[in-house]
Protein backbone atom coordinates (compact mmCIF):
# COMPACT_ATOMS: atom_id res chain seq x y z
CA UNK A 1 0.00 0.00 0.00
CA UNK A 2 1.30 3.45 -0.81
CA UNK A 3 2.10 6.08 1.80
CA UNK A 4 -0.93 8.29 1.04
CA UNK A 5 -3.42 5.46 1.59
CA UNK A 6 -1.58 4.26 4.68
CA UNK A 7 -1.63 7.73 6.22
CA UNK A 8 -5.26 8.32 5.29
CA UNK A 9 -6.30 5.02 6.86
CA UNK A 10 -4.46 5.82 10.07
CA UNK A 11 -6.14 9.25 10.25
CA UNK A 12 -9.58 7.70 9.63
CA UNK A 13 -8.90 5.12 12.33
CA UNK A 14 -7.83 7.75 14.85
CA UNK A 15 -10.89 9.82 14.00
CA UNK A 16 -13.29 6.90 14.46
CA UNK A 17 -11.59 5.70 17.65
CA UNK A 18 -11.79 9.16 19.21
CA UNK A 19 -15.57 9.03 18.77
CA UNK A 20 -16.00 5.38 19.69
CA UNK A 21 -17.36 4.62 16.20
CA UNK A 22 -16.93 1.56 14.00
CA UNK A 23 -16.93 1.65 10.19
CA UNK A 24 -18.48 -0.75 7.68
CA UNK A 25 -18.20 -0.55 3.91
CA UNK A 26 -20.27 -1.54 0.87
CA UNK A 27 -18.24 -1.51 -2.32
CA UNK A 28 -18.98 -2.22 -5.93
CA UNK A 29 -16.47 -0.80 -8.45
CA UNK A 30 -13.67 -0.65 -5.87
CA UNK A 31 -14.02 -4.36 -5.17
CA UNK A 32 -13.12 -4.14 -1.49
CA UNK A 33 -10.20 -1.74 -1.88
CA UNK A 34 -11.44 0.52 0.94
CA UNK A 35 -11.73 -2.48 3.26
CA UNK A 36 -8.26 -3.65 2.21
CA UNK A 37 -6.77 -0.22 2.93
CA UNK A 38 -8.29 0.08 6.38
CA UNK A 39 -7.59 -3.51 7.43
CA UNK A 40 -3.95 -3.09 6.43
CA UNK A 41 -3.72 -0.64 9.33
CA UNK A 42 -2.60 -2.22 12.58
CA UNK A 43 -5.31 -1.97 15.21
CA UNK A 44 -8.13 -1.52 12.70
CA UNK A 45 -10.11 -4.28 14.42
CA UNK A 46 -10.93 -1.62 17.04
CA UNK A 47 -12.68 0.62 14.51
CA UNK A 48 -13.54 -1.45 11.42
CA UNK A 49 -16.55 -3.77 11.59
CA UNK A 50 -17.04 -5.36 8.18
CA UNK A 51 -17.19 -4.89 4.44
CA UNK A 52 -19.51 -6.01 1.66
CA UNK A 53 -18.44 -6.39 -1.95
CA UNK A 54 -21.70 -6.15 -3.87
CA UNK A 55 -20.61 -6.03 -7.47
CA UNK A 56 -23.84 -7.30 -9.02
CA UNK A 57 -27.28 -5.78 -8.66
CA UNK A 58 -28.51 -9.09 -7.24
CA UNK A 59 -25.90 -8.84 -4.47
CA UNK A 60 -26.93 -5.26 -3.71
CA UNK A 61 -30.52 -6.45 -3.27
CA UNK A 62 -29.78 -9.67 -1.36
CA UNK A 63 -27.00 -8.48 0.93
CA UNK A 64 -27.82 -4.79 1.45
CA UNK A 65 -31.56 -4.59 0.87
CA UNK A 66 -31.33 -2.19 -2.07
CA UNK A 67 -34.75 -2.07 -3.70
CA UNK A 68 -34.96 -3.57 -7.20
CA UNK A 69 -37.14 -0.53 -8.03
CA UNK A 70 -34.30 1.83 -7.06
CA UNK A 71 -31.94 -0.07 -9.34
CA UNK A 72 -34.47 -0.11 -12.19
CA UNK A 73 -35.27 3.62 -11.89
CA UNK A 74 -31.83 5.03 -11.15
CA UNK A 75 -29.28 2.33 -11.99
CA UNK A 76 -26.53 0.85 -9.87
CA UNK A 77 -24.39 3.93 -10.41
CA UNK A 78 -26.58 6.51 -8.71
CA UNK A 79 -26.75 8.41 -5.47
CA UNK A 80 -30.10 6.75 -4.73
CA UNK A 81 -28.40 3.36 -4.87
CA UNK A 82 -25.37 4.36 -2.80
CA UNK A 83 -27.65 5.91 -0.17
CA UNK A 84 -29.53 2.61 0.01
CA UNK A 85 -26.26 0.67 0.13
CA UNK A 86 -24.98 2.75 3.05
CA UNK A 87 -28.28 2.51 4.91
CA UNK A 88 -28.42 -1.26 4.34
CA UNK A 89 -24.86 -1.64 5.58
CA UNK A 90 -25.73 0.05 8.87
CA UNK A 91 -28.84 -2.10 9.25
CA UNK A 92 -26.84 -5.31 8.78
CA UNK A 93 -23.78 -4.59 10.92
CA UNK A 94 -22.76 -3.30 14.32
CA UNK A 95 -21.13 -0.26 12.69
CA UNK A 96 -21.89 3.35 13.54
CA UNK A 97 -20.75 4.74 10.18
CA UNK A 98 -20.97 3.26 6.70
CA UNK A 99 -19.63 4.25 3.34
CA UNK A 100 -20.67 2.92 -0.04
CA UNK A 101 -19.27 3.16 -3.55
CA UNK A 102 -20.69 2.26 -6.97
CA UNK A 103 -19.25 3.42 -10.26
CA UNK A 104 -17.94 2.84 -13.74
CA UNK A 105 -14.20 2.29 -13.57
CA UNK A 106 -13.83 1.35 -17.24
CA UNK A 107 -12.48 0.86 -19.72
CA UNK A 108 -16.01 0.06 -20.99
CA UNK A 109 -19.47 0.37 -19.52
CA UNK A 110 -19.89 4.13 -19.75
CA UNK A 111 -22.70 6.04 -21.42
CA UNK A 112 -23.40 9.65 -22.37
CA UNK A 113 -25.16 10.19 -19.03
CA UNK A 114 -22.68 8.18 -16.98
CA UNK A 115 -19.29 8.14 -18.67
CA UNK A 116 -16.36 6.00 -17.55
CA UNK A 117 -15.00 7.53 -14.36
CA UNK A 118 -18.44 8.28 -12.87
CA UNK A 119 -18.51 7.12 -9.27
CA UNK A 120 -21.31 7.61 -6.73
CA UNK A 121 -20.78 7.56 -2.98
CA UNK A 122 -22.89 7.25 0.13
CA UNK A 123 -22.06 7.86 3.79
CA UNK A 124 -24.41 7.11 6.64
CA UNK A 125 -24.32 7.38 10.39
CA UNK A 126 -26.68 5.66 12.75
CA UNK A 127 -29.78 7.80 13.28
CA UNK A 128 -29.03 10.18 10.40
CA UNK A 129 -30.07 10.35 6.75
CA UNK A 130 -27.41 9.18 4.29
CA UNK A 131 -25.30 11.76 2.50
CA UNK A 132 -24.26 11.25 -1.12
CA UNK A 133 -22.01 12.60 -3.84
CA UNK A 134 -21.05 11.87 -7.43
CA UNK A 135 -17.59 12.41 -8.93
CA UNK A 136 -16.05 11.96 -12.34
CA UNK A 137 -12.47 10.76 -12.17
CA UNK A 138 -9.92 10.65 -14.99
CA UNK A 139 -7.49 7.90 -15.82
CA UNK A 140 -7.49 4.18 -16.36
CA UNK A 141 -9.42 1.62 -14.33
CA UNK A 142 -6.91 1.49 -11.48
CA UNK A 143 -6.65 5.29 -11.32
CA UNK A 144 -10.44 5.71 -11.13
CA UNK A 145 -10.73 3.08 -8.41
CA UNK A 146 -7.86 4.54 -6.37
CA UNK A 147 -9.28 8.06 -6.57
CA UNK A 148 -12.63 6.68 -5.41
CA UNK A 149 -11.02 5.06 -2.36
CA UNK A 150 -9.22 8.29 -1.42
CA UNK A 151 -12.32 10.43 -1.95
CA UNK A 152 -14.55 8.10 0.08
CA UNK A 153 -12.21 8.15 3.08
CA UNK A 154 -11.40 11.86 2.89
CA UNK A 155 -15.09 12.72 2.68
CA UNK A 156 -15.89 10.46 5.64
CA UNK A 157 -13.48 12.59 7.67
CA UNK A 158 -14.93 15.85 6.34
CA UNK A 159 -18.59 14.88 6.76
CA UNK A 160 -18.29 13.44 10.27
CA UNK A 161 -15.95 15.87 12.05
Amino acid sequence: MDAQLETLSRIVGDHLLSRGWRLATAESCTGGWVAEVVTATAGSSHWFDSGFITYSNDAKVALLGVSPMTLARHGAVSENTTASMARGTLERTEADVALSISGIAGPGGGSADKPVGTVCFGWARTGEAPQTATCRFDGDREAVRRQAVVFALEELLRRYR
